[in-house]
């Protein structure tokens, strides 16, 4: 399993979101407090954002943990966004490790990641792989669980889906195959999608304005509200929606 949030609001400095909340995604990669799958995520951590004026985000990502990684701090601490989407990881068995591997995924204005895992990976998804025209299947960044649903989102939204039909679509189409975990998260810099299907998930007002959407809360803030589980949530930073996923 892993760990994820995403932000749009008015620009914040890196490290406001991911490293500076008592119970944020920092410390949730050595000491998560609602995990259900996992103890710890150091298999590599990513942050992905957005500039103004550039539709195509940033990023960085690491193999390693994130509390091993001494250029972060300088760089959340001067780094300013509106917009954010971060993660440490768990490698789920079997998967490749490296930072191609590490959340959050990218093509064009899209970021995306997985918070979850495919069990019986990756013999039992061989269809569901099939289901993707051979050159996005050879162009998969990583032989990952997560780069597989990465690849079946996109090419949904290449196909003119909208960000929470790609979710949802992929989410129904991948439960098929097993017991599979699908919180999946996904931003173009304008707007969240994400799914709670397996593992928790949670949203709130962000600071100053805007929206803030995590696996679980940053501090004991009492406006953190629970998705339900087997939910699509659709956000803006004007506010959020949800509603089940058939």
């Amino acid at each position: 399993m892993c760990r994820h949030l995403a932000y749009l609001g008015p620009p914040v400095p890196l490290g406001r979101l991911v490293l500076e909340p008592p119970y944020g995604l920092y410390r949730q990669s050595w000491a998560p407090r609602l995990q259900r799958y996992g103890t710890v995520n150091a298999d590599g951590f990513g942050l992905g954002w957005y500039a103004d004026g550039d539709e195509r985000p940033a990023r960085y990502r690491r193999e390693g943990p994130i509390w091993a990684d001494a250029n972060l701090p300088d760089l959340a601490r001067v780094v300013r966004t509106g917009a954010l989407l971060a993660a440490v990881r768990s490698a789920t068995e079997g998967c490749a490790a490296g930072e191609a591997a590490a959340a959050p995924f990218a093509a064009g204005r899209w970021l995306f990641s997985h918070n979850g895992a495919l069990p019986g990976w990756p013999e039992r998804y061989g269809p569901l792989a099939g289901e993707l025209p051979p050159a996005e299947l050879l162009a998969l960044e990583a032989r990952t669980d997560s780069a597989l649903l990465w690849a079946l989102v996109l090419h949904r939204l290449r196909g003119g889906a909208e960000p929470g039909e790609a979710l949802a679509e992929t989410v129904r189409e991948t439960a098929k195959y097993g017991d599979a975990r699908l919180n999946l998260l996904l931003t173009d810099g304008t707007s969240i999608a994400a799914t709670a299907w397996g593992d928790t998930l949670y949203h709130r007002a962000g600071p100053a304005g805007g929206v803030l959407v995590a696996s679980e809360p940053g501090d004991d803030g009492p406006d953190w509200a629970e998705v339900p589980d087997r939910s699509l949530l659709l956000a803006t930073a004007a506010g959020s929606t949800v509603r089940p996923i058939d």
